[in-house]
């Protein structure tokens, strides 16, 4: 199997040039490196080309590294029904540089383009309807993106005094606790709330 995803690698980036910027086999997948500039190209002949036939969008998603300057990779799946084989595409860019929308090549990536830029800020030029899919409206943020706070900007909750969903400022419910982790049954080398008394007692007897 690995032979034959490297050749078919070998095939995508000597008839793409320039626009294939590397490919690798792992775990029996095949990745393939494009410029982003040729996301349309490229995927138009992954799903045209006699020897690929991935005809099939899978997912479109994107994985965040913060430090890299251009930190995101956007990440396409297909599927070739014809030859039961799948292909990874990933390009680059950043927070502010958007992406060619594919949904003139695959239908099918409407959805899916919409949610990664809901999750990441992802933006996808000539996209017919590109709003957030998955958070509410007036939400702040993208909340797959790795700075993204994990208690987020603002919780939602329904107001019975103004009859609507109201947003407020996210507040703990509780502080935060330190966890030493300690076994149980071997007990603590300090004094537990509540057990002051159960230790002088034991010291008495």
């Amino acid at each position: 199997m690995d032979d034959t995803l490297d050749k078919l690698g070998q095939t995508i980036k000597n008839a793409l040039g320039g626009s294939v910027t590397g490919y690798a086999v792992a775990r029996g997948e095949l990745t393939v490196d494009a410029q982003a500039t040729d996301v349309i190209k490229v995927a138009t002949f992954l799903r045209d080309d006699p020897a690929c036939q991935f005809i099939n969008i899978i997912d479109i998603t994107a994985v965040d590294w913060p430090s890299r300057e251009q930190r995101f990779d956007v990440v396409y799946h297909f599927l070739s029904p014809r030859f039961n084989q799948r292909v990874r595409l990933k390009i680059m860019t950043d927070e502010t540089t958007p992406v060619a929308s594919l949904i003139n090549v695959f239908r099918g990536a409407d959805w899916f383009e919409r949610e990664t830029y809901d999750l990441y800020g992802v933006l996808f030029t000539g996209h017919p309807d590109m709003r957030r899919l998955l958070t509410d409206y007036g939400f702040e943020g993208h909340p797959l993106r790795k700075d993204f706070p994990l208690t987020g900007f603002v919780e939602v909750r329904w107001d019975d005094e103004q009859k609507r969903v109201v947003y407020d400022k996210v507040t703990l419910a509780q502080e935060f606790r330190s966890f030493d982790f300690l076994s149980p049954w071997e007990g603590t080398d300090y004094v537990l709330p509540g057990d002051e008394k159960a230790k002088t007692e034991g010291k008495g007897s």
